[in-house]
């Protein structure tokens, strides 16, 4: 199997991403996201393991794509969790990518990154780093082993201060959870340095339904009929109220153009509210 694969096989009409690649050297992710919809499709997902010769693999590989492609690193879970620390894979993948000279999209919900600021300031680079909420404790029960959003900020602070472009995914956005902070949020991160803004709202898979049922009750029966009456079922996800959904990005687009930020949404199929010229903040990376 490829290690570099084009992003998005299930070719989303909602996707609006310019082609990309897409790599991790890791299989399953230690955050444990309770909205995460990557378990649904990646068996033990909560089991990290290295995928064998990745290395060996992506150099083998990258020769036949050619020079000066874009890749995100990574889309299905975290380059950055813990095991990066000690086995340094993304950062060798970093590394043979940049000698390529491609573009490098991180997405990432770790401050480690940070550790590897000497390649991506020779780089094509830009971050893209996920914040659904600015309250520690909501943090560790809706990403109970992510770094802290106190990490995060402080980790777009060092990218920005030393030129990388960073882009902050408010991604997903929860009635009754997290939909109250969207003008604190926006504010936080574009003061902090981000410059674009991809905003998205929880989108249900029966398994993240139950992890999120299970730790906020109260809310999710409160949602139940929004999602599984009232919403849409597209691509085998459950969605809120297209006028519902729309509400919501619409008030994140307004407090970016307030801050003078760029945003845009993810698979939500509102392109009117995008004002970037890409939606995943890519067009960043050519003014490096």
């Amino acid at each position: 199997m490829p290690v570099i694969t084009p992003f998005d096989p299930w070719k989303s009409k909602l996707c609006t991403c310019p082609f990309k690649y897409s790599f991790s050297p890791y299989i399953g992710c230690f955050h444990g996201c309770l909205y995460c919809y990557a378990s649904s499709y990646i068996p033990r997902f909560s089991e990290v393991r290295v995928k064998k010769d990745i290395i060996k693999k992506l150099n083998r590989e990258i020769f036949k794509i050619g020079q000066n492609k874009y890749v995100t690193i990574a889309n299905s879970n975290d380059p950055y969790q813990p095991i990066e620390e000690k086995l340094k894979l993304t950062r060798e993948a970093l590394k043979i990518f940049s000698s390529h000279d491609f573009k490098i999209m991180i997405v990432t919900k770790s401050n480690l990154v940070v550790r590897d600021l000497d390649i991506l300031k020779k780089s094509k680079a830009a971050v893209s780093i996920t914040i659904t909420t600015l309250d520690e404790n909501k943090a560790k029960r809706l990403e109970p082993n992510a770094p802290s959003p106190e990490k995060r900020l402080e980790a777009i602070k060092i990218l920005s201060r030393n030129g990388i472009p960073v882009i902050v995914r408010i991604d997903p956005i929860i009635p009754l959870i997290n939909d109250i902070e969207i003008d604190n949020l926006v504010r936080n991160v574009v003061e902090s340095g981000a410059r674009h803004i991809v905003s998205s709202t929880y989108k249900v898979k029966l398994d993240n339904w139950g992890r999120m049922k299970k730790e906020f009750p109260k809310e999710m029966n409160r949602l139940k009929d929004l999602y599984f009456k009232w919403g849409e079922k597209i691509n085998g996800y459950y969605y809120l109220p297209q006028e519902y959904r729309y509400k919501l990005m619409k008030r994140v687009f307004d407090k970016a153009r307030e801050f003078n930020a760029t945003f845009a949404v993810c698979r939500e199929g509102f392109v009117e509210l995008n004002s970037g010229k890409t939606c995943d903040g890519s067009h960043l990376i050519q003014s490096i």
